[in-house]
């Protein structure tokens, strides 16, 4: 117990200087690219002097030292800079964003997660029979098909062809504004505020975005889970459970898929932050408001404000679920010290 103990709090203080390098990765990176930060604010056919005058007040004319310290205080207080293609603050846009990739994403995974996980398990207890073969063949096109071109097939069949969802965007027009925003994810507001028909509607928005990630992201799922079963049933305590007469799905679900679940943890962690990072293509193709989109949008229009602020938001979620995988881990397998 103390041992685990001493590994978590190691991991717990890593944190801050992984934190660190990201921070410093990124504003290196904000430093190197060429794209002057400068003209995209003032416009590049703006007077040499106002040019200069703009690059004093932002303080590039210091030394990239100087700059770094300035940067990373200005972190630590909340504050990413101002959008110059919003004129808002980019926390407060990430904060207005982020919600919309958080909802997608998480109906995403839980989609994968409720498919993806049977699907191994059963490929797995199956294999070389046309069951696995077929899981193993559904799970490559799933990882090689793209997923525009899923998307572009989802609106051509569901809404341009059999009209049963309805097309990009988040809501219909006749609920946009009906529904109070309190915490940004428009299906809980709907509920929160009892209006049924908003909260179908903007499910009905959500299914073929969160279908298409949902899709990629099962069939990773369960390759990953018929490895790991796959793995276990050749073990010899599965040998010994059914020498002693346990039925196959207590083996299976009792013994088997529990030692499975705990490098599963990391799968789904990282999984979960990859949908979470704003799948762009997927939020282009279906007009969905997230952070995805904004990155792009940001990266096209040179805000570099936006760009880094956004960056360093999915950098943080992908640090911080890596340790929760990584706390969950140590947790769930007692042989890990």
């Amino acid at each position: 117990m103390r041992l685990r103990f001493q590994a978590v709090s190691g991991t717990l203080a890593s944190i801050p200087i992984t934190l660190f390098g990201l921070v410093l990765v990124t504003f290196f990176i904000g430093r190197v690219v060429p794209i002057d930060p400068v003209l995209a604010i003032v416009g590049d056919r703006a007077p040499q002097d106002v040019v200069e005058a703009a690059r004093l007040q932002l303080g590039l004319d210091q030394p990239l030292y100087v700059q770094f310290w300035r940067y990373l205080g200005q972190i630590a207080s909340g504050d990413l800079g101002r959008s110059v293609m919003t004129s808002n603050p980019v926390t407060d846009d990430i904060i207005r964003f982020f919600p919309a990739t958080f909802e997608l994403a998480t109906l995403a995974l839980i989609v994968a997660v409720l498919i993806g996980i049977p699907l191994g398990v059963w490929a797995a207890t199956r294999q070389g029979s046309w069951v696995d073969q077929g899981v193993r063949l559904f799970c490559l096109a799933g990882h090689s098909l793209p997923v525009f071109v899923l998307g572009l097939i989802s609106l051509l069949l569901f809404y341009a062809h059999w009209g049963v969802l309805p097309g990009p965007g988040r809501q219909s027009i006749f609920y946009e504004g009906m529904v109070d925003t309190r915490t940004g994810i428009l299906t809980l507001d709907a509920l929160l505020a009892g209006d049924w028909g908003a909260f179908q509607d903007a499910l009905l928005h959500l299914a073929q975005p969160a279908g298409v990630l949902a899709m990629f992201s099962l069939a990773y799922i369960a390759r990953m889970t018929r490895a790991f079963m796959l793995n276990e049933l050749k073990s010899e305590y599965v040998t010994t459970a059914r020498a002693k007469g346990l039925s196959r799905g207590r083996i299976v679900w009792g013994h088997a898929f529990r030692n499975t679940a705990v490098p599963l943890v990391t799968v789904l962690a990282m999984t979960y932050a990859g949908l979470l990072e704003g799948a762009v293509l997927t939020e282009t193709i279906f007009s969905w408001p997230g952070l995805g989109q904004y990155l792009t949008v940001s990266l096209l229009n040179a805000d570099m404000n936006a760009v880094l602020g956004a960056t360093l938001v999915v950098g943080l979620i992908y640090v911080m679920l890596n340790l929760l995988s990584d706390l969950l881990y140590r947790l769930l397998d007692p042989r890990v010290k």
